[in-house]
C-alpha cells in the first residue's frame, strides 16, 4: 500500500510502499477512500509543537474509508461499513474526563496521525471503539473535513454560547471558519465574519454571514462594537492580533473560544476588565465521538456545505505548500479511491 510518511521534521514527506497491516483484537483495518489535509498534519510533519510525534509516522486524522477486516474484540462496527478515523484515536474510557463527556481531555489519549499512524495511506488501522460510522448519503470527500474541521468548530460554537438573539464573531473564514460560520447560523446567532483575503470574505458572504469585516482595512473591535458587540467569538485565525481583536469585541458576559494554534501563540488580557465584564476565555481542541455523530447528521440533513478541493496522495508536499501559502479556499482532501 502507499503511505505518506514523515521521516524527519526537516525533510519533505516520503510516499512509500508498505505492507498492508493486520488488525489486532481491538482494531479495524480501513481501506481509505479519502483523507483530509489539516493544518495539524503540517504542524506534526514539522515538529512545531512542544509535544512532538516520533518519526517515522503517517499523519492524517480526517480519514474516511470502508472497514475491510476487524479484530475479534470489535463489535461497534461491521466489515463493509464506512467509518471516520478522527483525531481522537483512543482514550482510556474510565477516567473522570472519559466518563463525563470530555474524552478529548483524557490524559492517556492517543491521536491519529500524531502518536499513532494516521489516515494518509491506502489502508489504516484504527481502534474499533473510536471510529465513527458515516451515514449513508454523505460524500466521503465531504465527510473527511467534517471529521476534524467540522467537529472542532461545532464544539467551539457549542462552547461559545451562540444562540438566537446573540451575535457570534468568527475570526478566520478558511477550512475551519467556513464551517464555524455555518454552525453559528444553525444555532440561530447573528453572525459576523472576519478575514483578510478577498476570496474568504466573499466566501463568508456566499455562506450567508450577516456582517463581513475586512481586518486589513477595518478596526475589527470598533466595527463589531458599532454592530452592538459580540456575545460569542470563535478565534480560528492563526494570529495573536486576531485573538486580541476578538477579545476586545466582546460584550459583557461574552465568551471567547480559542481554537487556532499559532506556533508562538499568546494572548495578553487585562485582568480588571475580564473580571469586571464577566468575560470568559476558554480553549477548545476538538469534539467527541457524539459531537461528530451530530456533525454528520446535520450534513446529512443538508444544513452544511463543505468547501474543498481534491488532490492525490502523491502530491502531499505541494499540497502542504499550498496550505502554507494561503492558496486554498478552504480544505484539501486526498482522493484515495
Amino acid at each position: 500500500m502507499k503511505a505518506a510518511v514523515v521521516r524527519s521534521f526537516t525533510e519533505p514527506l516520503v510516499v512509500e510502499e508498505r505492507e498492508v497491516p493486520e488488525p489486532a483484537g481491538h482494531q479495524v483495518l480501513v481501506r481509505m477512500e479519502t483523507s483530509g489535509l489539516c493544518h495539524t498534519d503540517i504542524h506534526a510533519a514539522h515538529g512545531d509543537w512542544p509535544v512532538k510525534p516520533s518519526p517515522p509516522f503517517v499523519p492524517g486524522h480526517e480519514g474516511i474509508g470502508v472497514v475491510e477486516a476487524k479484530g475479534d474484540q470489535v463489535d461497534h462496527v461491521q466489515v463493509g461499513q464506512r467509518v471516520a478515523i478522527p483525531w481522537l484515536g483512543e482514550a482510556c474510557g474510565h477516567c473522570e474526563y472519559c466518563v463525563t463527556g470530555w474524552e478529548t481531555l483524557c490524559l492517556k489519549q492517543q491521536n491519529s496521525g500524531y502518536s499513532v499512524d494516521g489516515s494518509h495511506s491506502e489502508y489504516a488501522l484504527a481502534h474499533g471503539t473510536y471510529v465513527v460510522p458515516v451515514p449513508d448519503g454523505i460524500d466521503p470527500l465531504d465527510a473527511a473535513p467534517l471529521t476534524c474541521a467540522g467537529v472542532t468548530t461545532y464544539k467551539a460554537v457549542k462552547l461559545s454560547g451562540a444562540r438566537p438573539g446573540k451575535r457570534a464573531l468568527v475570526s478566520g473564514i478558511g477550512g475551519l471558519g467556513h464551517l464555524a460560520l455555518q454552525y453559528a447560523t444553525i444555532f440561530g446567532a447573528e453572525t459576523i465574519a472576519v478575514d483578510i483575503t478577498d476570496e474568504k470574505l466573499q466566501l463568508a458572504r456566499d455562506l450567508g454571514a450577516d456582517h463581513v469585516i475586512d481586518a486589513r482595512t477595518q478596526d475589527v473591535a470598533e466595527e463589531v462594537r458599532r454592530l452592538g458587540g459580540a456575545d460569542a467569538a470563535i478565534s480560528l485565525a492563526v494570529s495573536n492580533d486576531s485573538f486580541r481583536a476578538a477579545y476586545d469585541s466582546l460584550n459583557r458576559g461574552g465568551t471567547l473560544v480559542l481554537v487556532a494554534l499559532p506556533p508562538e501563540g499568546e494572548l495578553s488580557i487585562p485582568v480588571f476588565d475580564t473580571v469586571l465584564n464577566g468575560t470568559t476565555v476558554t480553549g477548545s481542541i476538538v469534539g467527541t465521538r457524539e459531537d461528530l455523530v451530530e456533525v454528520f447528521r446535520l450534513h446529512q440533513l443538508g444544513r452544511t456545505r463543505v468547501v474543498r478541493e481534491t488532490r492525490r496522495l502523491e502530491d502531499i508536499n505541494t499540497s502542504i505548500d499550498e496550505v502554507l501559502g494561503g492558496w486554498v479556499t478552504a480544505r484539501l482532501v486526498f482522493d484515495l479511491r
